[in-house]
């Protein structure tokens, strides 16, 4: 009997992911001819929208954003500040008081001076927004900020209500993208048309469709990149195509095959074979939180801070490292990353101690039943777990950890969603939500009080409004500290303090950023904000 020829699951992949490619454009053509090398980088989403405020914080728009747009300084993955097109500054003894000294000559792809009125056009719809129109104003921008003024062309004022010793750093986050005024005048329909956005970046939009790609070719006379990735004149890469492939394997198979060059979130699991295939495998941590659980205080039974203690000791984080991820992963030490200027080790908080959480479980009044499973009257012990579409491995870690959780006595449930309805289902103290799964990233660690409670429109991640003095002061001491040296031991103490309250379950330090990438890509950046940056990359043949 003659035995049917079945093709491979690599050659089904590879097939595939030809057939996805196709509508990618010129990039994406056999035989084309590239010059400076044509980067195709395929990703699983470009987002909903291309408002540039609502976008620029997107973990997947923000790439775009990162080749078309500048920043007023440039943060690195130290969280180290240096000039970019702000080329000095100088603060007040208070920190309520700025002054920023622009590079001459940069321009808007529209042909717009980027000067100080322009800045000051920024920093404007930074704070504020549009919001009547659906224009966002940026998350972590101050909060503080009074008003900002040109004092010449070259020079700018910017003036805050209080002290604000993050304002500096925050300009290197990655909403703090600077836009032509012209787009910024226009309405919120007309800046959602990316090839009509004027940014001052190293590449320029080519072409782009919705939900399927975005086309950038290097823009010739650029010749103002930051010092600090060792390049400022123009791209040597001609092109780079954002490519929408939503299954990860097709991803991989693809640059594995040279169709592409990028494949973002990838598998864990897959990284150890590509590395020893000779891939090159990035697994950048951005400067913000770790992974882990902002906690809802107002969702019984988490409002009982001995159920929230005994859900700190409960999860084993050691065995989430070796069994979800690679050596590439780091454990969680704080409730921010350990790579964050401020952080403190807090890891004797975080130790795994299941006699401890049942302990706590046992005085709290939660008993266990049948099927082990606790209750407290006549009601079980559960925890609703919402894996995070934004991060590959969430479903995983959330499964391990609900058998943790299980044989200590807890029922574990777990939802998953797709991005779009993730946002629209899934809040911060929202009433079905005991733990929403954070990974938000900052530039600054004095940002992180601010929206840790109520107070000046903070995001109230715990749902304590203003009810805990302790919280309260310390983030009123953070945010008013007029230097590093009196702010670093606040920020400590409100380390131990969310911590040890059971506020913030952290699980790992957070690689929400997974490139393979062709090893004949060569020379990328990665920023404060884990993002690839292919201004200083070349390509071979």
């Amino acid at each position: 009997m003659i035995e049917p020829l079945v093709p491979s699951r690599r050659r089904l992949l590879a097939a595939a992911t030809a057939l996805a490619l196709a509508g990618a454009a010129p990039a994406l053509a056999a035989g084309e001819p590239r010059p400076g090398g044509d980067v195709v980088f395929l990703i699983d989403s470009l987002g909903p929208t291309w408002i540039p405020n609502n976008s620029a914080i997107s973990s997947f728009q923000g790439h775009i954003w990162g080749h078309v747009t500048d920043k007023l300084v440039y943060v690195d993955a130290d969280g180290k500040v240096s000039p970019w097109l702000a080329k000095g500054w100088e603060q007040n003894a208070d920190a309520t008081e700025f002054t920023l000294h622009l590079r001459d000559g940069v321009t808007f792809s529209d042909g717009t001076p980027l000067d100080a009125s322009a800045v000051v056009a920024n920093l404007d719809i930074w704070h504020a927004g549009r919001i009547k129109e659906g224009i966002n104003p940026i998350g972590l921008f101050p909060k503080t900020y009074e008003r900002a003024e040109a004092i010449d062309a070259r020079t700018v004022k910017v003036v805050f209500r209080a002290p604000t010793l993050g304002f500096i750093p925050t300009l290197g986050y990655h909403g703090s993208i600077l836009i032509s005024p012209k787009t910024l005048a226009r309405p919120a329909s007309e800046q959602a048309d990316l090839a009509r956005t004027a940014g001052s970046g190293p590449f320029l939009v080519a072409a782009w469709k919705e939900g399927d790609f975005v086309r950038l070719v290097r823009r010739k006379d650029y010749a103002w990149g930051p010092q600090a990735v060792g390049r400022t004149g123009p791209a040597a890469i001609e092109s780079i195509t954002y490519k929408v492939v939503g299954e990860p394997s097709l991803r991989v198979a693809a640059v594995q095959s040279g169709q592409a060059d990028v494949a973002y979130n990838a598998s864990p699991q897959e990284l150890k074979s590509l590395k020893e295939a000779g891939f090159t495998v990035a697994t950048p941590r951005y400067l913000g939180f770790v992974n882990g659980w902002a906690i809802n205080t107002k969702l019984a039974p988490y409002d009982d801070v001995r159920v929230r203690r005994a859900l700190q000791a409960a999860i084993d984080r050691q065995e989430i490292l070796d069994t979800v991820y690679t050596p590439d992963w780091k454990a969680a030490t704080s409730f921010i990353q350990s790579n964050v200027p401020g952080a403190t080790d807090q890891s004797a908080r975080l130790a795994y101690d299941p006699g401890k959480a049942e302990r706590l479980l046992d005085e709290a009044g939660w008993v266990k039943g049948r099927g082990g499973i606790r209750a407290k009257g006549g009601k079980p012990l559960v925890l609703t777990l919402y894996a995070n579409p934004y991060l590959a491995t969430a479903k995983a870690v959330d499964e391990l950890i609900a058998q943790q959780l299980g044989r200590l006595g807890w029922k574990v449930e777990i939802r998953a969603y797709d991005v779009v309805t993730f946002g629209q289902k899934v809040q911060f103290g929202g009433p079905a939500v005991p733990a929403y799964e954070v990974t938000r990233s900052f530039i600054d660690a004095g940002t992180v009080a601010s929206i840790l409670t109520s107070a000046n429109n903070g995001e109230n991640w715990f749902a304590l409004g203003e009810g805990d003095p302790t919280i309260n002061d310390l983030r009123d001491r953070i945010a008013g500290a007029k230097t590093i040296a009196a702010r670093d031991p606040l920020l400590d103490e409100l380390q131990r303090y969310v911590l040890d309250q059971g506020y913030f379950i952290p699980r790992t330090q957070i690689v929400q950023r997974i490139y393979v990438q062709s090893p004949k890509l060569k020379g990328e950046t990665y920023n404060g904000i884990a993002y690839a940056s292919y201004y200083t990359a070349t390509k071979g043949e």
